[in-house]
């Protein structure tokens, strides 16, 4: 539907979430504790699937290796011939924060593996201008003024079949790295003409980690390139260059991605922050951290995903992403910092849009539904005041509001309309737009993306067909379990718990995509409840006996006396002085 601002915003939905408990496997638990896994963390890990210590040893030794990854030998081989040959390498970016770091650990790891900073060099699209991929015109970009010898793309390409042949035919040598899924004709894979293809996910590789982000495969595809340059004798293993310095750029992109924090994937992340936390982190990751208020001796990855993702991000979305990517490149503090502020100026500015876009979108959606009607099993929205660079995030939130797959649609600069959408479990949405186009040829021009996010670009004239096909698919995909919105929870959470060190202990593990962090269920007395900043209510609660602050965030309708809350433990900070608050996540 078209979006309008004539109505109140949506308030409608999959309503309030079926709380359910995650099991935890009483062996597998058992074996934990065994181990000298702390109890609480022992059932928190066995009820998310893991089995033995050994799934925990988050060491670099304990790392997937580069030679399981296809196509990464050759891509050492083509790297090392041309650092050797003095050729101009040029990394073409994404304009997400994956991307951004991708292209820094490219070029960081590069020079530290003995790529003269003057042959290097990169590329970013703008996401009005060029769209996405490597695209014919971001070869002739990087192409001007002098050709470079060798182009080296990061979270894309796989799908830019017109952009690498356009690069073959110009002579110059293309080593395609990226994560996300191929391209499909007739129900079979095409890839590109590029000259190796380093991509978990393309056919014939049998990597397990198929989770790994853009920025995780480029820092294996370093890995491969330091291992062929010490058998061509530039270096031993004891004088070899480090590249763990890299790795909380690739914790930074993989947790901003969300890609699935699989064993390999919660490694990176987990090297990473510890990397932050000791101090040892980039000049452009430490002003982050500043510009966002947050201490980077406490990091989690929450501070990655909701802190300083989102700053990077915002430069790919209102502007180009050369600013992010800037920011994570420079060594120096005082332009770190000056870099750090314009992001934080930009993520200040992409919330206002943000918020204005989802007003009418959810207006939009409320004046669609007849009264008491539930919302469609998918929704696509468009407005042609709707900023490009904005259409993810807000579809995003109203997949979140709806528990529905989500799309929202902006005019783009050539007269296309370019949408974005994100997804619910169950519902493959790239394969849900490659049976949109096999059942309208021609309505989507380009499409491409995983199982949870997705774009596509169509037509001016073809919103109301996309919207009829994807809402067709969904109904015959989702049936009322998946439409049921479900929150996955830790079961009550024993009093003796209730305290910092608690807290401390699950901040230092790595959660995220596929290892939610724990959340608890515990019924309680509401003792008292105020509205604060107009929109989050205020809770002193009783909880085992024992007076309790907390806060839900977003919740403005008052709660009976007594209630069944999940909620979350966090650590508020007032003053200097540290206390406990439970976050509340739903009633139920």
């Amino acid at each position: 539907m078209t979006a309008s601002p004539q109505r109140d915003p949506i308030a409608r939905g999959a309503g309030a979430p079926t709380l359910v408990q995650r099991q935890a496997e009483p062996r597998a638990a058992f074996a934990l504790e065994a181990a000298g896994v702390h109890p609480l963390l022992a059932r928190l890990f066995a009820a998310r699937g893991v089995r033995s210590a050994d799934e925990l040893d988050d060491s670099l030794a304990r790392l997937l290796p580069p030679a399981g990854l296809r196509g990464a030998d050759d891509a050492a081989r083509l790297l090392a011939d041309a650092i050797a040959q003095g050729k101009p390498i040029c990394v073409v970016a994404d304009y997400d924060c994956d991307g951004a770091t991708a292209c820094a650990v490219a070029l960081r790891g590069l020079a530290l593996l003995g790529a003269p900073r003057a042959t290097l060099r990169y590329v970013v699209p703008d996401r009005a201008l060029h769209g996405y991929g490597l695209t014919p015109a971001i070869v002739d970009l990087a192409c001007a003024p002098l050709a470079p010898g060798l182009l080296l793309t990061v979270d894309n390409g796989i799908a830019s079949l017109e952009g690498v042949a356009h690069a073959r035919a110009r002579g110059i040598d293309v080593l395609v790295t990226d994560h996300h899924l191929p391209a499909l004709a007739a129900d079979s894979v095409v890839l590109p003409p590029a000259n190796v293809i380093v991509n978990p996910n393309q056919p014939g590789c049998g990597f397990a980690s198929k989770s790994l982000a853009g920025v995780g495969v480029m820092f294996y595809v370093l890995l491969a390139l330091r291992g062929e340059l010490r058998a061509r004798g530039a270096f031993t293993a004891q004088d070899q260059p480090r590249l763990d310095a890299l790795l909380d750029l690739v914790a930074l992109g993989t947790v901003a991605d969300v890609v699935r924090l699989d064993a390999n994937n919660r490694r990176l992340v987990a090297q990473g922050l510890r990397r932050v936390r000791a101090g040892r982190l980039q000049p452009g990751l430490a002003a982050l951290f500043a510009a966002a208020g947050r201490d980077p001796a406490r990091a989690t990855a929450f501070d990655f995903g909701f802190a300083l993702g989102p700053r990077i991000n915002a430069a790919g979305r209102l502007a180009d992403m050369t600013l992010g990517i800037e920011c994570l490149l420079t060594d120096d503090h005082a332009r770190a910092a000056e870099l750090a502020q314009q992001l934080d100026a930009m993520n200040r500015e992409r919330r206002e849009v943000e918020a204005g876009m989802r007003e009418q979108a959810e207006a939009a959606l409320e004046a669609s539904l007849p009264v008491d009607a539930d919302p469609p099993p998918a929704v696509a929205v468009f407005d042609a005041a709707f900023h490009e660079g904005v259409v993810g995030i807000v579809a995003s939130r109203l997949k979140d509001c709806l528990h529905r797959p989500a799309f929202v649609f902006a005019p783009g600069r050539d007269g296309t309309l370019k949408g974005s959408g994100r997804s619910i479990a169950g519902f493959h949405l790239r394969d849900a737009l490659d049976l949109v186009s096999k059942r309208e040829p021609g309505l989507l021009l380009r499409f491409g993306g995983h199982a949870m996010a997705a774009g596509c670009t169509i037509a001016a004239t073809g919103f109301a067909a996309f919207e009829r096909e994807l809402q067709r698919v969904a109904a015959e995909q989702l049936g009322a379990a998946l439409l049921a919105r479900r929150l996955a929870t830790d079961g009550p959470l024993g009093a003796e718990h209730f305290e910092l060190d608690t807290v401390r202990a699950i901040e230092a593990q790595v959660w995220g995509q596929g290892f939610d962090a724990p959340v608890w269920v515990d019924e309680v007395d509401v003792l008292a409840q105020r509205l604060v900043g107009e929109k989050h209510l205020k809770l002193t609660l009783r909880h085992a006996g024992v007076v309790r602050e907390a806060i839900w965030f977003g919740r403005a309708e008052p709660l009976a006396a007594r209630a069944r809350l999940a909620y979350r433990l966090a650590i508020d900070t007032y003053n200097g002085r540290e206390r406990l608050q439970m976050v509340v996540q739903a009633a139920g």
